[in-house]
């Protein structure tokens, strides 16, 4: 038996991309704060999930429960790095499901 401890990485959980689903995915961007998440985001190609916190005046705890309502949703993707977490979207796949609607979004 491999008794090796899982890296960090692998504990972040993100959806198959044949997972997405379409309305979880609209539900998640429901939120005026969430679709503001998703433009900065996209803006900066991945960022740390501190910065993002700081830049748009949100306290950690807040913070985390809207990256994590948009990563289980999978529009974002969560990469360990070290300590720290790097936040970025997942715009192919999401493009590779539901082609243009990141962009519909983003310019809305």
């Amino acid at each position: 038996m491999d008794s090796t401890k899982p890296s960090r990485t692998e504990r972040i959980r993100h959806p198959e991309v044949g997972a997405l689903d379409l309305s979880t995915i609209m539900r998640a961007l429901g939120d005026p704060l969430r679709v503001e998440i998703v433009r900065l985001v996209d803006e900066e190609g991945e960022i740390l999930c501190t910065e993002l916190y700081e830049r748009l005046g949100l306290p950690n705890s807040t913070g985390s429960y809207h990256l994590r309502q948009l990563r289980e949703a999978g529009v974002t993707r969560a990469r360990a790095s070290g300590t720290k977490r790097m936040i970025s979207i997942r715009r192919e796949d999401l493009e590779t499901r539901f082609p243009g609607f990141l962009d519909l979004v983003i310019s809305s």
